[in-house]
């Protein structure tokens, strides 16, 4: 008899759950308006205009990762540790802020989708691709 899949069963994981999408921007907002309000005290972040691309939640809603893009993608590594020593600060705002039963442990990562946005325009461009879709049309 096959399983239902739709009970959990073996099914293979789908997405995000629209809460976990729901908390996720919640949490970006709040992150984001924290970075621009300079309600962070960091010499780091205060010389650094900081993005937030993206935040996504653990389906337990207990762990958050920040998607974080300083201005020019220059300067990463400083500005998440900046982020790293404060989290502390922002994980008690995000607590004040959002209306969860527990505030998510952050973490913070390089926004990696613009680098690699740009290297498939690159390979898009290249000659050798461009020869190929000359062919076709």
């Amino acid at each position: 008899m096959p399983r239902n899949r739709s009970r959990g069963g073996d099914a293979p994981a789908a997405g995000p759950t629209q809460r976990q999408l729901r908390v996720g921007e919640l949490v970006r907002h709040k992150l984001a308006d924290m970075l621009a309000r300079g309600e962070i005290h960091d010499d780091v972040l205060a010389a650094h205009v900081v993005t937030v691309p993206e935040v996504r939640m653990s389906p337990d809603l207990r762990l958050a990762t920040a998607y974080i893009m300083p201005l020019g993608g220059k300067d990463s590594a400083p500005v998440i540790a900046a982020l790293e020593r404060n989290k502390k600060y922002i994980r008690g705002e995000l607590a004040h802020a959002l209306n969860l039963k527990f505030a998510p442990d952050i973490r913070f990562r390089f926004d990696e989708t613009f680098d690699e946005a740009s290297r498939i325009d690159a390979l898009l461009d290249s000659p050798k691709v461009r020869q190929d879709t000359s062919r076709r049309g």
